[in-house]
């Protein structure tokens, strides 16, 4: 007996050790992210809010970016901050209430992301077209409805997602069905095969739809931009529109955008279609598809800040600013102070 229970004691430490590294990579991952999404999409929002009120005025695609940022930061909130607290050892603390809550607030902000980056890229992707009469009818009624379009998809993600309410429940609650996403503080028990696959399907297939779109776009904006580039070969610069080189820039930022959620969608939704077959999720799998889910949330203002010439208005005048190294040597009652320039 003391046999056994030594061989299994041994068997047992090497598994502890394990699981204990395991947190610690969650931890540590779950505390980058969320350290990478707040202080990024703070920046964008609060920049973007300080040009409008003192300039009076937001472009439309930057108006988008604002709202893409405000759904990054809830999708941080809800779902990022969540899995670290879990990572260092919090217990659950949440009821069913707070549950259906966070949930659904998580829900809404992906759903978001993902239908504002598709509508990002359509919007760009009909401002560079060339100038027809059909390209310039939708560029007017783009740029006068962005507003308009953003809360109507809005709204309708907020009606898509009653099961996010209906399914969320405490994990320290009763038993359930073999049909249930096990998420960190909450499990969302569909009861039924046929009810966890058609929502499955159908949230996939809206995925796909607005994936599918914002690729379509972005292939027409490279198609272009390899146009203007073979366009303006052999232009002098003073040949070449200001007006139109803003655009293509922008629009480059915005391929990089859809570029970006695209490989992060492709993992993420493979591994959703693969646990469709399972009767049973692991947590493990689950952490690992709202890593790649939250990613986009937490890497996309990176490339924003990084393409955005508002954004870097304030992050390049920090780098502009003159150090000044000084050096005085007294005589006497005398100071003589050099300054150097870097």
């Amino acid at each position: 007996m003391f046999t056994s229970l030594y061989g299994i004691n041994v068997i047992q430490e090497p598994h502890k050790v394990l699981m204990n590294i395991l947190l610690y990579v969650k931890a540590v991952g779950f505390f980058l992210l969320a350290a990478t999404g707040i202080p990024g999409n703070m920046y964008i929002l609060v920049k973007f809010a300080i040009i409008k009120v003192t300039e009076k005025k937001l472009l439309p695609t930057n108006s988008i970016l604002m709202v893409l940022a405000f759904m990054n930061l809830l999708i941080v909130f809800s779902r990022i901050n969540l899995q670290f607290l879990n990572a260092i050892g919090v217990e659950n603390f949440l009821d069913d209430s707070k549950c259906k809550f966070f949930v659904y607030t998580y829900r809404v902000g992906r759903a978001m992301s993902i239908c504002t980056t598709s509508l990002l890229s359509c919007y760009q992707c009909i401002i560079i077209a060339p100038q027809t009469r059909l390209w310039a009818y939708l560029k007017q009624k783009a740029m006068q409805n962005v507003f308009f379009i953003t809360t109507a998809i809005l709204i309708a993600n907020l009606i898509l997602y009653p099961s996010s309410i209906i399914y969320a429940i405490a994990k320290n609650n009763s038993t359930t069905s073999p049909y249930t996403l096990r998420l960190v503080y909450c499990d969302m028990d569909y009861l039924t095969y046929e009810t966890y696959i058609i929502n499955g399907a159908i949230f996939a297939s809206r995925d796909f739809l607005f994936v599918g779109l914002m690729t379509v776009a972005s292939i027409y904006i490279v198609y272009v931009l390899f146009c203007h580039e073979k366009s303006i070969k052999g232009k002098r610069s003073t040949d070449r529109l200001p007006g139109k080189s803003v655009e293509y820039k922008a629009s480059r930022a915005v391929v990089m955008l859809v570029i970006l959620y695209v490989i992060l969608f492709g993992f993420d939704n493979s591994m959703w279609i693969y646990t469709l077959t399972l009767s049973n999720v692991t947590p493990d799998m689950n952490d690992a598809r709202i890593v790649l889910a939250c990613s986009y949330s937490a890497l996309s203002p990176i490339v924003i800040i990084a393409t955005n010439p508002k954004l870097q208005q304030m992050l390049t005048f920090l780098k502009r600013r003159k150090f000044v190294l000084c050096y005085g040597s007294a005589e006497e009652k005398d100071i003589r102070v050099n300054c150097i320039d870097k």
